[in-house]
């Protein structure tokens, strides 16, 4: 690896992004600046966790809301929910080693999904279960809703 592509690394991101993908398209493997590449590639994998815990926090939160406050369901619930679960399944047909790492992310999106519904709702955080009462399954299942699952009239 050259100091040059060190540096470029530090100093302009997108121009060393390019010249790893043309060192490896050509198979210049001693011009591939191994160090950075590892960090990015575990970064892209932090990433893609982070978006799975993301969309988990964002069903889960709804579901909640759906469940505690079923007054106010609304097709914009119903909708996130949806798609939540759309970009889940999208985010597993690229990587299936994320779907069974899900009950490792749920306590953690569990939690913040309380405080999110309790912020939204204006419920108080123990009206909802200390633990998440939704499987996996359930959570992920494109036609599972708590309770009810009709919106109002």
């Amino acid at each position: 690896m050259s100091t040059n592509t060190n540096s470029l690394y530090d100093t302009d991101y997108g121009l060393w992004l390019a010249s790893q993908i043309d060192s490896i398209r050509s198979h210049r493997w001693e011009e591939l600046d191994i160090d950075n590449l590892i960090e990015e590639l575990e970064g892209l994998n932090r990433s893609n966790e982070r978006e799975l815990e993301s969309y988990l926090v964002i069903i889960l939160t709804h579901l909640l809301k759906w469940e505690y406050q079923p007054q106010a369901r609304s097709g914009s619930w119903k909708g996130s929910i949806f798609n939540g679960r759309k970009r889940i399944a999208r985010l597993f047909k690229q990587q299936p080693s994320l779907r069974p790492r899900v009950p490792e992310f749920l306590p953690e999106a569990y939690a913040d999904s309380i405080e999110v519904a309790r912020l939204e709702t204006g419920l108080p955080a123990d009206v909802f279960p200390a633990e998440c009462s939704y499987s996996p399954s359930q959570i992920l299942d494109i036609e599972f809703l708590p309770g009810d699952s009709e919106l109002p009239d």
